[in-house]
Order: structure tokens, then C-alpha cells, then sequence
């Protein structure tokens, strides 16, 4: 049969990513607690197309994952974008994973356990040039703001927030010190389950610890740049405002 994409391009234009996104996908994470965590990913794999061809070979995206299956992970993560830039014949292949990623959390007072989700991402290229990876982590977070607390009367609006933390490393590190470090740096925690006596606890906790999304980031940085392990980072912040039509955000990362 006639292999279109090999076939000549005469446009002269350079790709930079072209492939599958939205490949849903079973793979197996490391778990401090439980050893491993099956999960169902969303992959998205790319490589560069120059010129000179017309297309690239999708499928060949989807026989990669099925060589590596049962051993996509960080070790691995590599591996294949090499297995990508060979079976492609391209100078560089791009893969982001996202994944949700669960872990029991015992409510503080009443000690009800329940699982909460996080959303983590494996993030990276490898090329001639250039090999990159970075692992993400969202955490959900409580923030009461200061300005409203020292305003009024009595109380002050709270709202649920949302920090995305990204990491360059140089070891191996556990997804749930990370998501602690987090969650030490807000007002308070975000539980899938709490009885009466534990909301009494969390919002008073918060009540006691304000902050803006500006303190947040900069929390998170401070706490991060304790650990020499990180060789970069950035930190955003995004705080779903309750009393506003809008959401406050910042930004920070490692130079």
C-alpha cells in the first residue's frame, strides 16, 4: 500500500510536535504507603516533523505504549521517547501523562478516612539537543483571606484554592511529601470527608491562618528551597474567589 506520510511536503515548513493526544491509558505509580496505585492516564506523545515529509505514523504512537505496557513510569518515562525518536525516525519526541492519583486521608478530629484526589503529571522531551522531564502535582487547598478578616466585623470569606507545583529533580522523590509540603503552606486542607466536629476544627484552623494567594506561592518556594534535591521549580497559586467573579492567581518559580 501507498505510504502517504512519507510521501514529499513542498512547503518548506518545520513541525515542532505533531502526534495523539487524549490516549487513555492503564499504568501503575509507586505508592509510599501501599507499594504501587493502578491509575487510568491521558497520554499525549509527539515528535518533530521536518519539511520534507508530509505526515507522520500515528499508530506507531499507540504500538510504543503497548511495547511498555505494565512499565510506563518515571524510570522507564525516557525509554520510550528514545523508542518514539527511533520508530518515527524524528530528532525529538515529546509525552505528557496525567494521571489522578488518590491517598487516604484521616479527618483531623473525628479521624473519618476517606480518599482524596490529586491530579500529577510526567512531563518531558528527549532530543539530540535537549532532554527534559518534569513531574506535576495540583493540590487543593482552603485560604481565608486577611484583608476581609481585618475589615470586618466578624468573620471572612474563605475559598477553595488550587496550587500546581513543578518539579525538576535529581533522585527520586514520594508524590505525598510533596502534596504535605503543599498543604502546610495554606490556610488549611481540603478532605473528601469531614463529620460536624471536624469542619468546626478546619475553619477555625483557617481562621487562624489567612493568607493570600501571593503568601501561598511564596510558602510553597521558601519550603522548597529547603531541599537541595529540587533543581528547579514553579509554583502557581489560584484561589476560586467566593465573593468575587473572578479568580486571584501568582506565579512564582526557581531561577
Amino acid at each position: 500500500m501507498i505510504d502517504v506520510q512519507s510521501q514529499k511536503d513542498n512547503r518548506h515548513i518545520n513541525i515542532r510536535k505533531v502526534g495523539v493526544k487524549g490516549i487513555k491509558y492503564p499504568i501503575t505509580v509507586l505508592d509510599k504507603s501501599k507499594g504501587t496505585q493502578p491509575v487510568n492516564a491521558t497520554i499525549n506523545m509527539y515528535v518533530n516533523l521536518p519539511h520534507r515529509f508530509k505526515g507522520t505514523h500515528m499508530s506507531r504512537f499507540v504500538e510504543i505504549l503497548n511495547e511498555f505496557r505494565g512499565q510506563i513510569n518515571i524510570r522507564t518515562f525516557h525509554r520510550i521517547l528514545e523508542r518514539c525518536r527511533e520508530k518515527l525516525h524524528a530528532e525529538s519526541a515529546h509525552m505528557e501523562i496525567e494521571f489522578p492519583y488518590f491517598i487516604e486521608k484521616t479527618a483531623p478530629v473525628s479521624h473519618a478516612k476517606s480518599l482524596m484526589e490529586y491530579r500529577c503529571t510526567f512531563a518531558g522531551e528527549n532530543g539530540s539537543d535537549k532532554t527534559d522531564f518534569l513531574v506535576g502535582v495540583m493540590v487543593p487547598v482552603t485560604t481565608v483571606c486577611p484583608c476581609s478578616k481585618e475589615i470586618s466585623v466578624a468573620g471572612a470569606h474563605n475559598q477553595r484554592g488550587m496550587v500546581t507545583v513543578k518539579l525538576r529533580f535529581q533522585k527520586f522523590f514520594w508524590i505525598e511529601d510533596v502534596i504535605r509540603l503543599v498543604e502546610d503552606s495554606a490556610s488549611g486542607e481540603v478532605y473528601s470527608l469531614l463529620k460536624r466536629i471536624d469542619e468546626k476544627y478546619v475553619t477555625e484552623k483557617a481562621y487562624e491562618n489567612p493568607l493570600f494567594v501571593e503568601d501561598v506561592v511564596r510558602n510553597v518556594a521558601l519550603r522548597l528551597n529547603r531541599i537541595d534535591n529540587f533543581t528547579w521549580y514553579s509554583v502557581e497559586a489560584e484561589n476560586l474567589e467566593s465573593i468575587h467573579n473572578h479568580s486571584a492567581y501568582a506565579y512564582v518559580e526557581k531561577e
